[in-house]
């Protein structure tokens, strides 16, 4: 048995993150017999991503029957592609029936968390002060739950209104604004077509033109839900059929790049179909290999751009000031709101926290040179810390909700593994480690993120710390159950 240290609250499994990572985590923990477990969710409230990206019109570009967990189907999504607020409800009725909000904590930030060796147990430091002991960590914080924000010279001096899309401010008024929107992400081709009838003008700041195609989306009608409730299997054929799809357009990101012409006429054919000037057409025209980026669906956004209060500028910022934002070309637009659509500090994976393991070493030290870990989920050095959603698990062509599971039930049996065999921590290989992720590196020079351009899916060096290069099924496989030869294992 672990001994407790003074003046602490012990928990055998503690979870930072009440997202789906941290949820689905805790229910299957739930199911192993393993009831011990807090969540610590740094907001007021649970829910992850999709309660922070509640801007206009955010929505999953994964479908609802995707984008959900395998043990809990719901059958009466409203959509094909579900909106944020459905998702968000998906996620408290998953606390709901779970019965996991006594094993949720909110306003618990965690500032640092250290292996204190000699306890086998994790000392987990809160903003507050507080401390908590686990003799499990699982960070379950995801890749976008920091917004970025871009480094512009004199940003500070600009005296109307700033935010960022993943901190929408509802209670500010946009009719008729002169508003300014940084970024063409996936959250900047949802909320512009649904701001620009209500702003005075809309001038969109774009660095880089992304790859949109059109979205096959549309309401399910009532008869649809009713059999996807009542025909046994009817939904997990329908979750099947689309897992299978997205799966096949995975040959084209992993191992045929060239198969990307296809998706590419996709592309030319929706630009020409919504674009009639040909200047503005040439200015949404994508300058790297589609997919090298992140390839977006919206039907409505090319549409937006050709209204007449929309300005589309492609000439870099030179600076911003008290009103205004000025290009490199001396143009200056006056503006009285900003919108970041930048996105997020992907590639920071678990900060600010600051992570101690064995013999002091800090894991923002240990991953200066790009984050990695073995199979995305443990750390050399870092005993009984298990990461979801971390490096290289980020998918490109399919649901991340598929990638979780297989995280979970990796995760499980680490934990049962140790209670069956007494053992007080894992600890993976360091050689184990590393052989792992040069073939993840080897694997990812073969894939389409790396056929010429910067991406979050990378850092300043070129290394690509974010997806994982190979399909789906094949992580699955390699998730089936821990290999405890790999690890170091104290009893």
């Amino acid at each position: 048995m672990n001994k407790k240290l003074p003046n602490t609250s012990h928990t055998q499994v503690l979870i930072i993150g009440s997202g789906f990572a941290g949820l689905g985590m805790a229910i299957q923990l739930q199911q192993a017999g393993i009831t011990d477990v807090l969540l610590l969710e740094k907001a007021a409230e649970p829910g992850g991503t999709w309660r922070d990206n509640n801007y206009p019109g955010a929505a999953c570009d994964v479908p609802s029957h995707l984008y959900s967990f395998s043990f809990e189907p719901k059958h009466d999504w409203s959509r094909k592609f579900a909106p944020q607020s459905e998702i968000h409800q998906y996620s408290l009725h998953l606390i709901r029936k779970y019965q996991l909000a006594g094993h949720i904590r909110c306003n618990a930030e965690v500032s640092s968390a250290a292996f204190v060796e000699s306890t086998a147990s994790w000392r987990v430091t809160l903003t507050d002060g507080e401390v908590l002991t686990c003799a499990v960590l699982i960070s379950a914080c995801g890749q976008l739950n920091r917004p970025a924000y871009p480094a512009l010279p004199r940003l500070a001096q600009f005296q109307g209104e700033a935010f960022h899309s993943a901190r929408w401010r509802h209670d500010l008024e946009l009719r008729g604004k002169r508003v300014a929107v940084i970024g063409t992400g996936a959250s900047a081709i949802q909320f512009v077509p649904q701001i620009q009838p209500k702003t005075g003008k809309l001038m969109l700041f774009q660095r880089s033109a992304p790859y949109v195609l059109s979205k096959p989306d549309r309401a399910y009608k009532p008869w649809e839900q009713t059999l996807f409730k009542y025909v046994p299997g009817l939904q997990q054929l329908s979750r099947g059929l689309m897992y299978l799809h997205h799966e096949l357009r995975g040959l084209a990101f992993i191992s045929m790049p060239w198969l990307m012409k296809g998706m590419r006429w996709g592309f030319e054919r929706h630009l020409k179909q919504h674009i009639a000037d040909p200047m503005l057409r040439a200015r949404l025209q994508p300058d790297y290999p589609m997919g090298c980026k992140r390839i977006l669906i919206s039907n409505d956004y090319f549409p937006a751009l050709t209204q007449p209060n929309v300005q589309v500028i492609d000439t870099a910022i030179r600076e911003v000031r008290a009103h205004s934002i000025v290009t490199a070309d001396g143009q200056e637009y006056e503006c009285d709101v900003i919108i970041y659509g930048t996105g997020f500090a992907a590639t920071d994976f678990l900060a600010p926290m600051h992570i101690t393991g064995r013999a002091g070493q800090v894991l923002n030290e240990v991953w200066r040179d790009g984050a990695e870990a073995y199979k995305g989920i443990s750390v050399s050095g870092f005993p009984n810390l298990f990461i979801l959603y971390g490096p290289n698990t980020n998918l490109g062509h399919n649901s991340i909700l598929y990638m979780l599971e297989s995280q979970f039930r990796y995760v499980v049996g680490c934990l049962q593994a140790m209670e069956q065999r007494g053992l007080q921590w894992m600890d993976v290989k360091a050689d184990i480690q590393a052989r792992y992720n040069r073939n993840v590196q080897a694997d990812s020079h073969r894939t389409i993120w790396e056929q010429g351009c910067t991406s979050w899916y990378k850092i300043d060096s070129g290394k690509n710390t974010n997806n994982w290069p190979g399909y789906t099924f094949i992580y699955r496989y390699q998730t089936r159950k821990p290999e405890l030869n790999h690890y170091d294992c104290q009893r």
